[in-house]
């Protein structure tokens, strides 16, 4: 969770890399600002909501924040994403938009990579919410739920449904329900870390 301007930092420049953006010039600004990568907006938007609403939320900051609320809320739904404010850790790589939605008691480390029509949640009333760990590859349509807890250097296959926790690292997640299919080269799948 983003705690200091520091972090603010850190977790952009993670996200940044994580998307493969470059730092830009002015005319790569001019670029974006007429040809906008909406994911990289989103998750800039998400970051700094999360950096104010944690470190600034105080009288002076709190029509900002409101601000900061609105514009969250207008390009979340414009992608199709249902994301509260700190649930991930640095290095998130949206990889495109379409449906996501994530309870928000879920809890996810950094270098998440992760697909559309994913589905993260509580499940059947419950409070507790699934706990991911680092380095974590999520693929298209995988719903993950209930109060369970996910082990680092997990690669989550397409429409797997993921009910029980997994607390063995390097293995790859199928099938419905899910369970160990193989082990898995982290690094092979998510490039940045």
């Amino acid at each position: 969770m983003i705690s200091s301007k520091k972090d603010y930092k850190n977790y952009i420049d993670q996200d940044r890399k994580a998307l493969g953006i470059k730092p830009k010039g002015l005319g790569g600004k001019i670029m974006d600002y007429l040809s906008p990568n909406y994911i990289w907006k989103f998750q800039k938007t998400m970051r700094k909501l999360e950096y104010y609403s944690n470190c600034k939320n105080s009288g002076v900051y709190k029509p900002y924040i409101a601000y900061l609320k609105y514009k969250f809320k207008k390009i979340s739904v414009k992608l199709g994403f249902s994301i509260p404010i700190n649930v991930f850790g640095p290095g998130l790589s949206i990889v495109h938009y379409g449906t996501i939605v994530i309870n928000r008691n879920t809890n996810i480390g950094s270098n998440c990579r992760m697909h559309a029509c994913v589905n993260i949640g509580a499940s059947g009333g419950e409070k507790g919410a699934p706990q991911i760990g680092d380095n974590v590859y999520i693929a298209p349509g995988a719903k993950i739920y209930g109060d369970i807890k996910i082990a680092s250097n997990i690669a989550i296959g397409a429409n797997a449904v993921v009910n029980k926790s997994c607390e063995q690292e390097n293995v790859a997640l199928a099938g419905v329900p899910a369970k160990p299919i193989g082990n898995v080269d982290i690094k092979k799948i998510i490039k940045h870390i």
